[in-house]
């Protein structure tokens, strides 16, 4: 309707504009009277009739340039932290492409860098598939923290001896080294590609990620906060019962000294579950709390490069708070987060865990386009005064186990039976310390064993298998991991 009155506007316009230019003779005046009230006539035609007639107009055709298919980008290489391949692209004869794990390595790595178990392939897919220029139909590529060789060395031992479970080794950095599930598979031997519920949380997914109750390695935490609350003895009677619930230590019916004063020191390496259940009795559950997440970091997620720590805390009775000291009830935790716990209380820090070291070329993989995740970047930290008890107690933890290790190492531990929703888990969480080892930056990860420190978490699944009925009695399998760490670094 707009359009139509503007062209009968423009008309009356024009119109008007001619009569105007004619000159004022007689006859010119008359046919200018004439001129005017047929332009009169004509505007009042046009206002009556325009919306009745039609004016035909040409609309101006377009045409749209052909839409160009979007281009479609090859997802690029991951590599571990030595330059070994580990997953590219595989394109077929008819043009269809499919990721694949190196034969070398397929099984060790599955179930930690397949997309259908939920790993790096799918925790770095916007850096795989972003190519470096526009030019390029190739995605970047990552180089990992994790070295390939000692991967392939814990999973062989674990398989050989049996241990379901997982293993986490971490540097000084954070820089996650290995971490390995068993059992796992064989990831050419499955049809699908994408994500799988049960390769990712199932029988063969990656147990090192998955949250359980972590028992008495908890107490690395209990002990901290029970001596920054000044509870150092505590009348210990093997058995308590309060409030209708009753704890028992584990040795409660094969030691003939109970009752007895406990000491905090000999609560951490005897491993005594009353004395820190009636340390958070004291503590409570507002001050319990809080200082597990400002010191350790627990209540609050952890934000990861391979996805997010979630660890899990729920009090809601008095029994809730008291087991939760001892990392039961509903603690649940994961064996990477055990392993950052590992690193505080040795170093006195706790840094955030991470695998991208580097984001490479695909075309030129010695090329490094963007550096990886931060390494020692502190997220918690134990204050200074509290540190000397924890490191006392985890060095005579350490020494009833008898791990050796030759070089320039001191071993520290902490041992955990859990009871679990699906059976007893056994954990130790220990870290060699190097004497040359600074917690600084360490850029190649060459050469690490001379200046290096190397946090080990083993967990253990299948303990009845073993003969195993406490996480002690579980140190010669560890010692055998750390024999495959070390003999398999440079």
């Amino acid at each position: 309707m707009i359009y139509k009155k503007l062209i009968s506007l423009i008309m009356s316009v024009t119109v008007l504009s001619v009569s105007a230019s004619c000159s004022a003779t007689p006859q010119q005046n008359t046919e200018s009277s004439v001129a005017e009230s047929s332009h009169e006539e004509f505007v009042n035609y046009s206002e009556e009739t325009n919306t009745e007639t039609i004016t035909e107009t040409t609309a101006e055709i377009t045409t749209e340039p052909p839409t160009e298919p979007p281009k479609i980008i090859t997802k690029g290489n991951i590599y571990d932290t030595k330059g070994n391949l580990l997953m590219y692209t595989e394109t077929g004869a008819d043009g269809s492409s499919k990721r694949k794990v190196a034969d070398e390595y397929a099984v060790s790595f599955a179930n930690i860098i397949t997309e259908m178990s939920d790993g790096y392939d799918l925790r770095f897919e916007d850096i795989l598939s972003s190519p470096k220029n526009e030019n390029e139909e190739t995605g970047k590529s990552v180089q990992l923290t994790i070295d390939a060789d000692v991967q392939n060395a814990v999973y062989q031992y674990m398989e050989s001896s049996n241990i379901v479970g997982s293993v986490v080794v971490m540097r000084t950095d954070g820089s996650v080294l290995s971490q390995v599930s068993y059992p796992s598979y064989d990831p050419s031997t499955v049809s699908t590609t994408e994500y799988d519920e049960e390769l990712a949380w199932g029988t063969c997914g990656n147990k090192a990620f998955q949250n359980f109750e972590p028992g008495s390695c908890f107490k690395i935490m209990s002990e901290v906060i029970a001596d920054k609350h000044g509870i150092y003895s505590v009348w210990d009677e093997g058995e308590w019962t309060d409030d209708g619930a009753t704890i028992v230590n584990w040795d409660h019916d094969t030691n003939g000294y109970y009752p007895m004063e406990r000491s905090l020191y000999s609560a951490f390496i005897n491993s005594s579950n009353i004395f820190f259940a009636k340390a958070f009795d004291q503590i409570g559950k507002d001050d319990a709390l809080k200082d597990l997440d400002e010191i350790f970091h627990f209540v609050t997620d952890i934000k990861c490069d391979f996805g997010d720590i979630h660890n899990n805390i729920k009090i809601t009775c008095n029994d809730d708070l008291r087991r939760s000291a001892f990392g039961q009830s509903y603690i649940l935790t994961c064996p990477i987060y055990l392993a950052a716990l590992g690193r505080e209380a040795v170093f006195g820090d706790m840094v955030r865990p991470f695998v991208l070291k580097n984001v490479i070329d695909t075309y030129n993989p010695a090329m490094v386009l963007e550096n990886g995740s931060q390494p020692n970047e502190v997220i918690a930290s134990i204050p200074e005064d509290y540190r000397g008890n924890l490191l006392d107690g985890m060095l005579g933890v350490a020494s009833g186990l008898g791990i050796y290790a030759s070089g320039n190492f001191t071993f520290y531990a902490k041992t955990g039976t859990a009871e679990t929703w699906v059976g007893d888990f056994l954990y130790i969480t220990g870290c060699l310390r190097n004497s040359n080892d600074t917690a600084g930056n360490f850029y190649d990860y060459t050469n690490y064993n001379q200046n290096g420190s190397y946090i080990i978490v083993m967990q253990v699944r299948n303990p009845q298998e073993h003969g195993l009925e406490y996480a002690s009695e579980s140190s010669y399998l560890y010692q055998g991991i750390v024999n495959a760490v070390l003999e398999n670094q440079n």
